[in-house]
């Protein structure tokens, strides 16, 4: 059986466009029902328990300041200067 060049060229065609419109109806699918149902059951939890559970003590001043010092900790390592050459060179 002979296949004609042209007629290869269109099935080719033909299966692009098909693998193409797949992908459209297959991107809207991301989340299933599943993702939204928890999704919906947190949001209800953090709307409810609030309300329900009961008022929590304070923390101790000493535990306060830990999220500060990862903070400081976080902002000197962004804005410290690194030798990129040393560094490529220890990997080796």
């Amino acid at each position: 059986m002979l296949v004609r060049p042209n007629a290869a060229k269109r099935h080719l065609q033909q299966q692009q466009r098909a693998n193409v419109a797949d992908k459209k109806v297959a991107a809207p699918n991301y989340f299933g029902a599943e993702a939204f149902l928890v999704l919906a059951c947190l949001t209800v939890s953090l709307l409810i328990l609030p309300l329900v559970l009961p008022p929590l003590p304070p923390p101790p001043s000493l535990l306060l300041l830990l999220p500060v010092c990862l903070l400081v900790l976080l902002m000197v390592l962004a804005f410290m200067p690194t030798d990129v050459r040393s560094m490529a060179t220890s990997y080796l």
